[in-house]
């Protein structure tokens, strides 16, 4: 009908809009005249398009989904439930957008990349790969998480760090800086990983443990408790280093290796 009116609730008031009709012929959810929907797009009866958004190709968004701002959705992607894809953030190819997550700022998920329950992707940061960035995590800035790497509970992943291969981070654990977590390392509970700290293979930092500066933690190595590692200092093999121990300078803790207490080892 022509000159259909619609408040998508963005502060602009009514607008003009229509409901998109879908490829089976159903009828689908407002779309501001403003908006662009391809007819080959899926746009679920409550779900919401407006602003300057695109939704094209074979894109999907249904349920209570709302995509606005300039933000795109394209590709196969799909965006459910009550998430929100805006400003110019992009969603394609293969990505899922569900739950309660946002997805805004300059942000890009793609691949088979998936954003879910109430996860937060903004700013300049990408998702990609078949990674999940879910719970209450965070993912901004500069930050990439890719491959098949994992972001979850609470975590925050920002500035330019950058979460890839299997690695999880979740809990209240933080990667930042020029931090990398890659293999099948985990960064937990509320550990620090920042600046140009690497943990990878099997290596698990937790508790209140925080690895910075240029240190690398590798192996099956453990860290964690109130462990400090920083400066040029390596951890690797099983080695662990837990209570209020410091592993700094260019020391390089290996093998079996236990530091503990309140240790200080430089080199």
């Amino acid at each position: 009908m022509k000159n259909d009116t619609y408040d998508f609730n963005d502060g602009n008031g009514p607008v003009p809009a229509h409901r998109h009709e879908n490829p089976d012929g159903s009828a689908g959810g407002w779309v501001a005249d403003t908006a662009t929907v391809d007819d080959t797009a899926l746009i679920g009866e409550n779900a919401r398009v407006s602003g300057n958004a695109k939704v094209l190709e074979n894109a999907q968004v249904y349920e209570n989904a709302w995509v606005w701002g300039n933000a795109r959705v394209s590709g196969n992607a799909k965006v459910s439930e009550n998430a929100q894809v805006y400003a110019y953030a992009k969603v394609f190819d293969n990505a899922d957008v569900s739950g309660n997550a946002w997805v805004c700022g300059n942000a890009q998920v793609l691949d088979n990349a998936q954003v879910y329950t109430y996860a937060k992707v903004f700013d300049n940061a990408e998702v990609s790969g078949n990674a999940w960035v879910c719970g209450n995590a965070q993912v901004c800035e500069n930050a990439k998480v890719s491959g098949k790497a994992r972001a979850g509970k609470n975590a925050r992943v920002y500035e330019n760090a950058w979460v890839f291969d299997t690695a999880d981070v979740c809990g209240n654990a933080q990667v930042y800086g020029n931090a990398k977590v890659f293999g099948d390392a985990e960064v937990s509970r509320n550990a620090k990983v920042l600046e140009n700290a690497q943990v990878s293979e099997n290596a698990w930092v937790f508790g209140d443990a925080k690895v910075c500066g240029d240190a690398k933690v590798s192996g099956n190595a453990r860290v964690y408790e109130n462990a400090w590692v920083f400066g040029d200092a390596e951890v690797s093999g099983k080695a662990k280093v837990f209570g209020d121990a410091k592993v700094c300078g260019d020391a390089d803790v290996s093998g079996n290796a236990r530091v503990d207490g309140d240790k200080t080892v430089t080199n």
